[in-house]
């Protein structure tokens, strides 16, 4: 536990930071999952039609450290792997 009162507001930081990293990293797995399981339907138009909203959400998950760069870019390759 931290003693100082510096340490005590840090960790107050990071369990907000927390809450909101978690949120946006589900938001993003459920954007992927959506497209992943329009694919395995068969209906690779819909996969399509939803794969912006899918990047947009990679991107702001990387924009605010969420995620690598690096991992964003493999992500979003994937997913337009998987609709073409």
């Amino acid at each position: 536990m931290p003693i100082t009162q510096s340490a005590k507001k840090a960790l107050r930081g990071s369990k907000r930071k927390k809450v909101q990293n978690d949120r946006r990293m589900k938001v993003m797995k459920d954007a992927i999952k959506k497209i992943e399981k329009l694919v395995k339907a068969g209906s690779k138009d819909d996969a399509k039609k939803a794969l912006p909203a899918a990047y947009q959400v990679i991107d702001k998950a990387a924009k605010i450290n969420v995620i690598n760069r690096n991992n964003a870019a493999r992500k979003k390759s994937r997913l337009s792997r998987l609709t073409k």
